[in-house]
């Protein structure tokens, strides 16, 4: 079985965290809730769900979630034209799939998000499998979607990888008991990542693309 590598998008190949966040302080704003935006960006990683009760507390009316992530989404798309991916994204992924191993997209992004951002990445041809929002019950920190991808490549937990920006990816993977490498690029600190079990902290993708062959994914098949 080639071993397989699981890749967050958002911050992960796609500098997209703090476009989250902007989106999610004005869809909150709408209705009333104004907390700091650094609240917000430390819940970007989690799925809507997860992130709404992280920031507004999970004692809340939850009757408005659906119309709070309806705003988010649209407010988000306004963005859809200027998403770009990091350097060395696509070139990550391609020289992970030559080492033999299967590349899977695991997000948390809805599917209209996730197709966008797939285009952008513009990588599907190493890509066998991506997994979405759709795709799970839970949402990160949650294991459902590392195992949702897991499953997607037929693969098992010791034979794989996942790749993320946040703690909320580096405890999904752990609790599915995948072993993650972490990268900056989201905006969290490398004390923060390796606390919440990192095995590899690197500054992006194109920092572990330049030391690919002495990180976790330099093996290959």
């Amino acid at each position: 079985m080639a071993p397989t590598a699981l890749f967050d998008v958002d911050g992960t190949l796609l500098d997209t965290n703090y476009l989250h966040t902007l989106a999610w302080a004005e869809a909150l704003a709408q209705y009333g809730h104004t907390p700091a935006m650094a609240r917000i960006h430390a819940s970007i990683g989690m799925g809507g769900d997860q992130l709404l009760d992280h920031v507004l507390g999970r004692d809340r009316d939850r009757s408005g979630d659906g119309d709070l992530s309806a705003a988010h989404q649209a407010l988000y798309a306004r963005f859809w034209p200027v998403l770009r991916p990091f350097d060395g994204a696509a070139a990550l992924l391609r020289a992970v799939a030559a080492r033999g191993w299967t590349v899977v997209l695991a997000s948390s992004a809805s599917g209209r998000d996730l197709a966008v951002m797939r285009d952008v990445l513009d990588a599907d041809d190493v890509v066998a499998a991506v997994t979405g929002a759709d795709d799970v019950d839970a949402s990160k920190p949650a294991p459902d979607l590392v195992r949702a991808a897991l499953d997607k490549a037929g693969a098992r937990p010791e034979e794989a990888v996942f790749v993320g920006d946040t703690p909320w990816d580096v405890q999904a993977a752990a609790t599915a008991e995948v072993p993650c490498v972490a990268v900056l690029s989201g905006g969290w600190s490398e004390r923060d990542l390796r606390a919440a079990g990192a095995l590899e902290v690197h500054e992006d993708v194109a920092a572990l693309l330049a030391g690919l062959a002495d990180s976790a994914l330099g093996r290959g098949r």
